[in-house]
C-alpha cells in the first residue's frame, strides 16, 4: 500500500500509512506481547488495519503453534485472539477496509466462509472492536463515548463480555488514582451473559462494515 493515498486527505486528516517493513520491526519490540493469544492491542488511528493485521496474524500463528491438533480449540481460541485486538479510525473507508482485511485474515487461516457461524460471530466481534469515531476525544462518530468490550474465554466453547467506557479507563490509569482502596477499580459499565459462537452469530450484522 502507497503512504498516502491524497495529499487532501494528508492535508484534512494527517493520513499517512506505515509500511510492512516498520510495522513488522516496531512489533518486533514487543515480540512476546504480540505472540500472546489473549494480550490486548488497541490502535487508536488504525486505518485500514497494517498494525492490526500483522498482530491477527503473528497471534493466530501462536494459536497453530498451540492449539493446531485440536479443531475446537484451534478455532475458538482464534475468535479469542481477534477478540483482543481493537481500533479507533476517524475515517469510515478505513474503518471498512480493516475490518475487512482483518476478516479476510481470519478466514483463510480457519477456512471458514460466511455462512459458517464462526465467520458470522467474528464479523460481529469486529463490528464492536473496530470503531469508526476520535481517539483524542474519545468519542464514536454520533458523539458518543466509545465503549469496548473486554472479552475473555471462559472455556468450553463460551466467551464472557464485559464492556467499559474508554475515558473511564484512561482516567482511572493516571497516577492520581493510585489511592483508590478497591483493588480493581475499573469497573465494566455493562456486563454480559456468556454467550457460545452461535450466540455471537446471531448478533452479526449483514455486512462486515
Amino acid at each position: 500500500m502507497d503512504s498516502i493515498r491524497s495529499k487532501q486527505r494528508v492535508a484534512d486528516h494527517g493520513e499517512v500509512f506505515t509500511p510492512a517493513w516498520m510495522v513488522e520491526a516496531m512489533l518486533d519490540l514487543v515480540k512476546g506481547e504480540t505472540e500472546r493469544i489473549n494480550s490486548r492491542f488497541l490502535e487508536p488511528a488504525c486505518g485500514s488495519g497494517n498494525f492490526l493485521v500483522k498482530i491477527l496474524q503473528r497471534k493466530l500463528a501462536a494459536v497453530e503453534l498451540k492449539y493446531g491438533q485440536s479443531d475446537f480449540e484451534r478455532r475458538h481460541h482464534a475468535l479469542w485472539g481477534l477478540m483482543c485486538i481493537y481500533g479507533i479510525e476517524l475515517l469510515n473507508d478505513n474503518a471498512d477496509e480493516c475490518r475487512s482485511n482483518l476478516m479476510a485474515i481470519f478466514a483463510e487461516y480457519l477456512k471458514i466462509n460466511p455462512v459458517d457461524d464462526l465467520y458470522r460471530a467474528a464479523t460481529y466481534v469486529l463490528s464492536v472492536n473496530i470503531i469508526r469515531g476520535d481517539a483524542t476525544k474519545m468519542k464514536a462518530h454520533d458523539d458518543r463515548p466509545i465503549i469496548f468490550a473486554s472479552w475473555g474465554y471462559i472455556g468450553t466453547g463460551k466467551f464472557g463480555r464485559n464492556d467499559f467506557r474508554l475515558d473511564e479507563l484512561t482516567n482511572r490509569s493516571q497516577p492520581h488514582f493510585a489511592h483508590f482502596a478497591d483493588n480493581n477499580p475499573f469497573k465494566p459499565d455493562k456486563v454480559h451473559p456468556p454467550m457460545t459462537v452461535g450466540e455471537l452469530a446471531t448478533l452479526a450484522p449483514e455486512t462486515i462494515v
